[in-house]
Formats: C-alpha cells, structure tokens, sequence
C-alpha cells in the first residue's frame, strides 16, 4: 500500500509539472480526443492546480428521507473511509444545476483521509472557506448556497460516473482514471493510459522549453517550427 501511495504522489508530482494543453494534444495523437470535461467546470482560482486517481461519486435527484434511504454508507457517512492518500474527489451531479452538492466541511473530512482536492460536474457550496483551506485545490461548474439535502442524494460511491464533456456529451470516468486540471480546464486519463500520457507530454514539454528558448533568443520561427514540429 506504501508502494501504491508513493506511485500516486510521484506521478501526481509529474503532472503538476505540466500543463493541460499538452496533455489534451497527447491524448488527441493518442486517438483519445474527447477527455476534456466541459470548459464550464473551472477552478475557483487560476493558481490552482490538481492531479489524482479519481474517487467517484455519483449524485441523482432524490427527495427521499433519511429514514427512507438504503445506502447505508452515505446515511451513516462511512464512505469516507473508502478515500485514499492522493484520490482526487469526482462528483457527478447528473445535470443537476441549482444546488451545492460538496461543501467545506465534506472537503475537510476528505482531505483528512488524504484526498488531493476534489472536481465537481456540479454546484459546490461554502465557496470563500473553501478557498481558505490550505493545499485543496477546487474544480466546479457553479457556487450555490442552496442545500443539497432534500433535492439531491449520494447514489454511489466509487462507480463509473458520466461527466459532461466539452467535444462530446459525456466522458465515462471509471474509478481510479486520472484526472489533471489548470486554469485551462480539466482532463480525464484513463488508469491504463497514465504512464504512456505522462511519458510523452513530459517530452513534448522539453521540446516545447527548448523552442521557446530559441524563439527568445531571436531565433527564426520558422525554422524553429520546422526542426522541433511544435509552436
């Protein structure tokens, strides 16, 4: 398991050192074109920045009550025992659009467990604490104060989940594809993918390093494009 939490911090080191452009072109040579999720789901500050193997939750309308409801983990709260070192939280919010589905306090019972921070394909709620809280990055398509309980339910934890995407309707994350995000916007990798996206944007961003060195150097564009292949 040691082994395991150090493999996720190492790589998501490695992607925090990128930049979702590059990542997106790799992913698009790779025949994978369609893994940005929708540009509507942004960071709550441009500086931050977020790597991780994604905890899936899966969010229905629901106007059931407490007593009513059969999902024992939720109802009691013990699906947080389920987070890992380095998991990045994935909400699916399935086109709900009024309410705030994650707030400050579910953020800080998931950073305890070692969660990286947490995107939501949805509403989150206590959005100037949030932005408080030290080394939690924050990815969401809207900030509402309206309460979740009564409107929306937690349907399932740790199952694939359909996000919105930007090139098509819905991307399909399965429980522990990566996802990377930056002021650009954020990216899915799926889990068998990570190591060769990972490779090969790391390349490409030496290439690119290189190029912009010798364009400010007062090198020839052109010629510049012609020997490295990027601009």
């Amino acid at each position: 398991m040691v082994t395991q939490h150090a493999e996720v911090a190492g790589r998501a080191e490695r992607f925090k050192k990128l930049y979702t452009a590059a990542v997106y072109d790799i992913l698009d040579e790779m025949g994978l074109p369609n893994q940005c999720i929708d540009l509507g789901v942004h960071a709550l500050d441009r500086s931050m920045r977020i790597a991780g193997p994604a905890f899936t939750v899966a969010v229905t309308a629901d106007m059931r009550s407490d007593e009513e409801y059969d999902l024992e983990e939720v109802k009691t709260f013990t699906f947080f025992r389920r987070m890992y070192p380095g998991c990045v939280v994935l909400v699916s919010a399935a086109g709900e659009r009024k309410a705030g589905h994650w707030g400050e306090l579910m953020s800080t019972a998931s950073k305890a467990r070692g969660a990286a921070g947490v995107v939501v394909d949805g509403g989150i709620r206590d959005g100037n604490i949030l932005l408080g809280m030290e080394d939690w990055p924050v990815f969401t398509r809207y900030l509402s104060p309206i309460e979740s309980r009564g409107r929306t339910r937690i349907s399932g934890i740790e199952v694939p989940v359909a996000v919105t995407g930007t090139l098509t309707s819905q991307i399909r994350v399965n429980p522990g594809d990566w996802l990377f995000g930056d002021m650009d916007g954020v990216m899915v990798i799926p889990a068998d993918k990570v190591e060769a996206v990972l490779i090969r944007a790391e390349e490409v961003l030496t290439i690119e390093n290189r190029s912009r060195d010798e364009i400010r150097a007062g090198g020839d564009v052109a010629d510049i494009y012609a020997k490295y292949g990027r601009l």
